[in-house]
């Protein structure tokens, strides 16, 4: 048997890197000055929620490797170290670039718009005196400060949570000398705070930060000493849950442990003003067992996040995006029946231009219909006060038959499902946990209705979650159908979710862990043969994500071989593009906007007959071998033609693209001479209804 081939490393670009590079480019938004001015304040408070994400969670990943000997886990075959040297060097540089466009440019936009962040030198009296009385009625009641000595321990210090380190001179009650103190902030308290519209100036609006307040009132919390500096800092911790769901008897309850151990997990990062001198800074790296190449000294709040509440100033929508209302196609506009509907056509919506509504309505329409047995759900998020689950919960009581497949592990959002499963549980609904090792990411319902001709199946299959906060701002497609043998392979599939047996001869749908990698693998081998029998061959993939190894040396195989390939890559791409006798024939462009690029959409040419897919997945290790994935195809010329236009669109634009080159770095496109072309804005103005 021949040996595999064995790619060199410089083949890939590394995952994080290329992470940290998508960084680059939602911040970029904020700098943009035809993006409303709290949109660009969104994007930089964006940035830096990804960053803490990516900190949480990569590096702290990474961090572990380092520390057990494990060698690198990825393709590219850097070792943890190099690694982390290299995301240090550009994290540093994401970080001076986010306070710099904070300090230096939309603060004093914002000021110019009237929209203030006042710091203490500008208070005028009757500000202060109101801020006097906020801070002792407001804050000193739930602050409890410490001060350090090696009788009392380090209080824990929570994840992203807002604290200072305070520099004393005295001595305490008890006579004895002090020299530090902590003060944390509780999280109960708002970290911005809106001046009253009688202390401002008339059409203005004003705000201070929570650290201002405290930071001009810490000596108050320290009587008999002097306080020689206060300086506030966070500090961001491995996130990661670990729980062996081979071991455990019950995994909600090992979950909802790991949930409160996460919060004060091994620290990663310090964050601290850069006004903090050395000293200081040496102790707390010390107390948290991080190095110096772990802190990062800021020139502002320590958590730019915060200030994404400013955005939602509804007095000033001129600095916003322009608001819409999601639209309906033709054959829903109606108050007959969701089911009538699907009998006689198969419906693609496109959110958020179009109404996440009809979904709803499909889950609520079934919960009340008396002919309705059963109704089968993936979750995998929902949010608080998920409608959907209403809806379920409703069903349950009404007596049909519910099954709910919820994942537990749904990173950040685990508290939610098992808050969720608790109630579908208590409303008489069969809960089912996903799969040991393999989360359960699929998007599918089912509606299992009696009718004059027998037993009918409706399904929806997505490329999003059925969360109506993502709904609102994530681009995906939802597809609706009472397809008999898409209905049969959705049942076989929530069969296996439930029963773990095999799901044998589905005819429509690809799943993952199963035919779906390969399935895949092989479609791209067709194009390579009509490629090589001289004949028109062509690849079109939009994925959030494309990172998996082996389809990326498919894909480098069939750019080989003549294949034209496109990827819409909104996220980490590992593809290293445009190399002569590699990848040439292969294009990658990023669309960054005013809403997150979330379908995954793949076409191939195959000789003419084309084919078309929707899916859950993209094109990564864990949607392909650890992920429970659908992928389905989309077969109604009208649907195919209309999916094919918004492909082509995408691969139009030229005001929210950027172009991914082969050193992993990227550039944006611009006009120039021709029209502008954006695919976000002409979905709105032909999908969606101004408001």
């Amino acid at each position: 048997m021949d040996e595999p081939l064995t790619l060199p490393a410089d083949r890939y670009i590394n995952r994080d890197l290329s992470l940290l590079e998508f960084n680059y480019r939602v911040l970029a938004q904020a700098n943009d000055p035809a993006v409303p001015l709290l949109e660009r304040l969104r994007f930089l408070c964006i940035s830096c929620t990804n960053l803490d994400e990516f900190f949480e969670v990569r590096v702290a990943g990474l961090k572990q490797r380092l520390e057990i000997g494990a060698p690198s886990d990825g393709p590219d075959h850097m070792t943890p170290q190099q690694l982390l040297d290299e995301i240090r060097r550009r994290a540093v540089g994401l970080v001076s670039q986010q306070y710099n466009l904070l300090n230096n440019t939309i603060l004093p936009e914002l000021a110019r718009e009237k929209i203030y962040f006042l710091n203490s030198s500008e208070w005028n009296e009757e500000q202060k005196a109101w801020l006097s009385s906020f801070y002792n009625n407001e804050i000193v009641p739930v602050l409890t400060p410490v001060t350090l000595d090696p009788s009392r321990p380090f209080p824990r210090i929570l994840n992203k949570s807002l604290n200072f380190i305070v520099r004393l001179n005295g001595k305490d009650a008890f006579g004895r000398k002090r020299h530090r103190a902590l003060v944390q902030a509780p999280r109960s308290l708002p970290r911005i705070i809106r001046m009253p519209g009688h202390l401002v100036e008339a059409g203005s609006v004003s705000h201070v930060l929570l650290s201002s307040i405290i930071y001009d009132n810490v000596a108050d919390l320290f009587p008999g000493m002097k306080v020689d500096g206060c300086y506030q800092f966070r500090v961001t911790r491995n996130s990661n849950l670990y729980v062996d769901e081979e071991e455990v008897e019950d995994l909600v309850r090992a979950l909802e442990g790991q949930l409160a151990a996460s919060r004060y997990g091994a620290a990663v990062r310090l964050e601290i003003s850069d006004r903090c001198p050395a000293d200081l800074c040496e102790y707390l790296l010390d107390h948290f067992h991080i190095d110096q190449a772990d802190m990062f000294s800021v020139n502002g709040p320590v958590n730019l996040n915060r200030l994404a509440h400013v955005c939602a100033i509804t007095e000033r929508p001129e600095l916003l995006y322009a608001p819409f209302t999601p639209g309906l196609p033709t054959q829903l506009k109606t108050d007959e029946s969701i089911f009538k509907i699907l009998k006689s056509q198969n419906v693609l919506l496109q959110h958020p231009y179009q109404s996440f509504a009809p979904v709803i309505r499909f889950v609520g329409e079934a919960a009340a219909d008396r002919d309705v047995l059963a109704i089968k759900q993936t979750l995998y998020r929902t949010g608080a006060n998920s409608p959907i689950v209403d809806h379920l919960v409703k069903a349950a009581r009404n007596g049909k038959e519910v099954t709910v497949v919820v994942e537990l592990m749904a990173r950040f959002d685990e508290a939610e499902n098992i808050t969720s499963a608790n109630r579908l549980q208590e409303a008489g609904a069969h809960v089912v946990y996903g799969l040991v090792g393999f989360k359960t990411h699929s998007k599918m319902s089912m509606v299992v209705r009696r009718e004059e001709s027998g037993i009918q199946r409706y399904v929806h299959l997505g490329t999003g979650n059925y969360h109506p906060g993502t709904t609102r701002v994530y681009t995906d497609y939802s597809y609706m159908s009472s397809n008999k043998s898409l209905g049969e392979d959705v049942h076989k599939i929530f069969m296996q979710l439930t029963s773990l047996t095999e799901s044998n001869n589905l005819v429509k749908i690809m799943t993952a862990p199963f035919d779906f990698f390969d399935s895949l693998v092989s479609k791209i081998d067709r194009e390579i043969a009509h490629a090589r029998a001289g004949k028109k061959a062509r690849i079109v993939a939009k994925v959030n994500a494309l990172v998996e190894p082996q389809i990326i040396d498919k894909l480098y195989e069939a750019s080989a071989a003549g294949v034209k390939i496109d990827l819409i890559v909104r996220g980490i791409c590992s593809v290293r593009p445009g190399i002569p006798g590699l990848s040439e024939n292969i294009h990658v462009r990023s669309i960054v906007g005013r809403f997150l690029e979330h379908s995954r959409v793949y076409y191939f040419r195959n000789e003419g007959k084309e084919e078309f897919y929707c899916s859950s997945a993209d094109w990564m290790d864990r949607n392909f071998f650890h992920r429970n994935e659908t992928c389905f195809p989309i077969k109604q010329k009208p649907l195919k033609e209309r999916l094919w236009t918004d492909l082509e669109l995408f691969l139009a634009d030229n005001t929210g693209a950027w172009i991914l080159q082969s050193d992993g770095t990227y550039e944006r496109l611009t006009p120039g001479n021709e029209l502008p072309v954006s695919a976000q804005q002409q979905f709105l103005e032909r999908l969606s209804v101004p408001a």
